[in-house]
């Protein structure tokens, strides 16, 4: 029989538990059921037969009475029954043939039949239940009414036909919470894989944007001070690569902590950005337009790291005699142009990323187009470069 299990089930048997627990109150009503029926028959019995009769057939029923008890207390504790409802299946066919008054409680012991046994046995043992009931309606006519036959019969046929919808239904249930919970925990992996791989392209693009820019052109700096030196403007390299490492390593720091920039993140954003660029374009000018305002901190981190990329790309491969970042803040929207007038180059030939380099760019767009931006690269062999991004600000009504 049904029984809510011991210990609490697992998130992935919840839907299993609710089953079971319903289950188990039907049981509870069958047994209650079965012990008023009981009850109600045994005094119907005796009110209408005489003491000498009723002394077999009330032991009969007081043993049917215990067996059911029994079966019922085993099924509580998971104990082997299933040899008891032979017994109790043969008993009750007994006693409903020797005193039909007791066929009323036919229905809970076809339950329990149902119950106790899967596949044919089960049937059989309904089957007899039903057949014993019959017969006994039968007798109880005098075998004239042959609705008291068959009328048993169809109803142990309807209840079966119930019984076995109501199991497949409650196999369907589990079946489909089990898919359920197997496609949950799929996305749930899948979720966190894609979360592992956006960390990694966000720590890449975090390196890339402030470590590896940084010692890029500070290798650059020391590399003129080399060819130059003992000349007097090879100190000012020095310094100048001095200066720039300085920062690398502390961004390096705070990248190791909370990848942000805290030299950058406490100034107004002109002041930042201007900041930003001017560590690789000490000569670079900056213009704003509209009315300076604060903006969400993603919009202004991703702002930061697309101008410091784009100065040090102009600085390590343009070689530009002007270069000019305009900030620009628009309803509902902050843009940012990186201009210089380079070498230029072809957007459309660049080489794929690789140990070399190449993920400026690259970074710059995802960036820009994650926080639903809109990012480009206008550019000719030449004719100077402009790097541009538009970022929603989102700001609160």
């Amino acid at each position: 029989m049904s029984s809510l299990p011991a210990a609490p089930p697992e998130p992935s048997q919840r839907g299993h538990a609710s089953v079971t627990g319903a289950l188990g109150r039907i049981d509870a009503v069958m047994h209650l059921g079965f012990a008023v029926l009981m009850t109600a028959s045994a005094v119907r019995y005796v009110m209408r037969h005489s003491p000498a009769d009723n002394l077999g057939v009330l032991a009969l029923a007081a043993a049917v009475c215990a067996l059911y008890a029994l079966i019922a207390v085993l099924s509580q504790q998971r104990r082997p029954w299933a040899v008891w409802m032979f017994v109790l299946v043969v008993l009750w066919a007994v006693l409903v043939i020797a005193a039909p008054s007791f066929a009323w409680c036919s229905f809970a012991l076809f339950f329990l039949c149902r119950t106790a046994f899967t596949g044919p046995v089960a049937y059989l043992a309904a089957g007899a239940t039903a057949a014993a009931t019959a017969a006994g309606l039968f007798r109880l006519s005098g075998g004239t009414d042959v609705a008291m036959l068959l009328g048993p019969l169809a109803v142990g046929l309807m209840l079966t036909l119930i019984h076995d919808r109501i199991e497949h239904d409650a196999a369907e249930q589990r079946r489909l919470h089990t898919a359920v919970s197997l496609a949950q925990d799929q996305l749930a992996a899948t979720e966190r894989r894609a979360g592992s791989i956006e960390e990694r392209a966000r720590v890449s693009r975090e390196i890339h944007d402030t470590v590896t820019q940084g010692l890029a052109s500070s290798l650059l700096l020391l590399e003129a001070a080399y060819r130059s030196w003992p000349n007097p403007d090879a100190r000012g390299d020095v310094r100048s690569a001095s200066g720039m490492l300085r920062q690398n390593l502390a961004e390096t720091r705070s990248l190791v902590h909370d990848l942000a920039s805290p030299g950058l993140d406490t100034a107004p954003l002109p002041e930042a950005v201007f900041k930003a660029a001017a560590q690789y374009l000490p000569g670079v000018h900056l213009l704003v337009t509209g009315e300076p305002r604060p903006v969400p901190a993603d919009t202004r981190h991703a702002l930061l790291r697309v101008v410091q990329s784009a100065a040090a790309n102009t600085a390590l491969h343009a070689s530009a005699a002007n270069a000019t970042v305009t900030l620009g803040f628009l309803p509902g929207a902050v843009t940012l142009d990186v201009y210089d007038d380079g070498a230029g180059f072809d957007p459309l030939s660049l080489a794929p990323p690789s140990d070399a380099g190449g993920y400026g760019l690259r970074a710059m767009r995802q960036r820009v187009e994650q926080l639903g931006g809109v990012f480009s690269v206008e550019s000719r062999p030449g004719d100077g470069t402009v790097v541009a991004a538009e970022l929603p600000t989102r700001e609160k009504q």
